[in-house]
């Protein structure tokens, strides 16, 4: 790690830290030439997974994108940056889980639509409005409308 004060490489660590979620250690190093104190994160990097879109076309999974994603979806409700992570974080539990390297969009859709379902349903329709391309009004009360007491999740109708 480069002393961001210095540029020297030559630091060692003080304390290493589990960061809440369990994928990522942060670290707080001192440079051993200036003196300078900074913090690291180290973060498990997801290589092999590859995101299959609607149109056939394959990608890198980027997590960063989901994590848009769902802020956008989240953005003026009270949920906080930790949620988000923790539910970003699942997603790829699960989706890694379910399928070995080539993830279709549509399980990382239904993945994160049913973690927004019980964490905030406004969040919920937002991501669902973008994620099933909602075309007019009558789609959002049918979304809306499976979200009642009592309703089976996915009771709404499904895009043609």
């Amino acid at each position: 790690m480069r002393c961001p004060k210095c540029t020297s490489i030559e630091d060692k660590v003080i304390d290493s830290r589990i960061a809440s979620d369990g994928n990522n250690t942060r670290r707080r190093r001192e440079c051993l030439e200036c003196g300078h104190r900074f913090t690291t994160t180290e973060t498990l990097v997801r290589d092999n997974l590859v995101v299959v879109k609607r149109d056939g076309r394959q990608e890198p999974f980027d997590r960063d994108k989901l994590v848009r994603a769902v802020r956008v979806a989240c953005h003026k409700r009270p949920i906080d940056n930790e949620q988000i992570t923790m539910l970003v974080e699942d997603v790829i539990d699960a989706v890694e889980a379910e399928f070995e390297s080539q993830v279709p969009t549509s399980a990382v859709g239904e993945h994160v639509m049913q973690r927004l379902r019980k964490l905030d349903q406004v969040a919920h329709v937002r991501f669902a409005s973008v994620y099933k391309e909602f075309r007019d009004v009558s789609e959002f009360v049918d979304e809306i409308t499976s979200l009642a007491p009592g309703a089976a999740p996915g009771t709404a109708k499904a895009k043609p």
